[in-house]
């Protein structure tokens, strides 16, 4: 299990060797405890407080914390595991943000992302007969782009991030209309839009994504891949470059989790407060949000490598398989 702390003034400690969480709900004190054997991981949102006992409890039992903002970017963490044989990868991975190598991977992590959005599309058309055309019109451009982007030529990013950038906003760009099309008309939004989101769809996405950037780093650290080490986005000091690029495949997922919410009327106005700007995500909304991703990610079932894996499973594989391709161990 995951406890996911963001009430504000919870306090997170240990008591008889349980994790005890107290907080203030309607006016009234309550205490749950949580046995440490069952928790994975513990995500806090500020506001919280968390013991020195609790980490030592959480280091001792191999449990990730990971420290959020309030619109759900992940801030900090404490480290349960130690990383993979880092030294070899890393060295690699260094050489690969230089050359060919590097293209290879940033090609094929784009052009993922964006067949895995064209499959989502594909879904929403076989549900939607009254705007499959232009659904489908939609699916034909991004393919478009998508053959442009696998066709670039180039042997160091440099020579074509630009392109590439360029090709990917504009997949972006068609996607998103046509994802604010679909939804209800008071929930529909002017593409996208960050910290503050300026509407309520931004502000759930926003969030989902801060919850997959832990999800990545996690991966590639465990995989002993360098989470700052990127192959296309800059490598400005404290940047999670290679965070940036890894998660591109999988943002899909976000994506189709916050849409769902929205196209089966499970949102509303409640769980957002209006803020200067734009929205946030409260207590209520975060809770909406983080049962449907969080089953989404580590419940339910997909089809990877001929066996039934979850998504957070086949994620770690993934990792696996960048880091061993990397040094040539296939």
């Amino acid at each position: 299990m995951q406890l996911i702390i963001n009430t504000y003034g919870t306090y997170v400690h240990v008591k008889d060797d349980l994790f005890e969480v107290s907080l203030t709900k309607n006016g009234e004190k309550q205490k749950h405890h949580f046995a440490s054997q069952k928790v994975t991981s513990i995500l806090m949102s500020k506001g919280a407080a968390l013991s020195t006992d609790a980490i030592i409890l959480a280091m001792k039992n191999n449990i990730d914390i990971i420290v959020f903002e309030y619109d759900g970017m992940p801030i900090g963490r404490f480290w349960h595991s130690k990383p993979g044989s880092t030294s070899k990868i890393r060295k690699q991975q260094l050489e690969a943000s230089l050359n060919e190598t590097g293209v290879y991977w940033i090609k094929n992590w784009l052009s993922s992302k964006i067949e895995n959005q064209i499959e989502f599309l594909k879904r929403l058309k076989s549900h939607r007969s009254t705007s499959a055309e232009l659904i489908q019109e939609k699916i034909d451009a991004i393919s478009s782009l998508k053959i442009k982007i696998r066709e670039l030529k180039g042997t160091k990013i440099d020579e074509i991030d630009d392109t590439l950038r360029g090709l990917e906003g504009t997949c972006g760009r068609i996607y998103f209309r046509l994802l604010s099309s679909l939804v209800a008309e008071r929930y529909q939004f002017e593409g996208r839009s960050f910290r503050p989101a300026k509407d309520q769809f931004n502000t759930f996405l926003n969030y989902a994504y801060g919850v997959l950037y832990s999800r990545v780093e996690k991966v590639l650290v465990i995989a002993g891949i360098d989470p700052y080490v990127g192959f296309m986005h800059r490598d400005d000091y404290n940047m999670k470059s290679m965070v940036f690029d890894f998660i591109e495949p999988y943002r899909s997922y976000a994506e189709e989790v916050v849409f769902k919410l929205f196209s089966a009327k499970k949102v509303n106005d409640s769980h957002t407060d209006k803020i200067t700007n734009g929205y946030s995500l409260n207590a209520e909304g975060k809770n909406l949000l983080m049962q449907s991703l969080l089953h989404f990610l580590d419940e339910e079932k997909i089809r990877y490598n001929g066996r039934n894996q979850t998504r957070f499973n086949a994620m770690q594989m993934n990792a696996h398989q960048f880091a061993n391709q990397l040094i040539n161990k296939v």
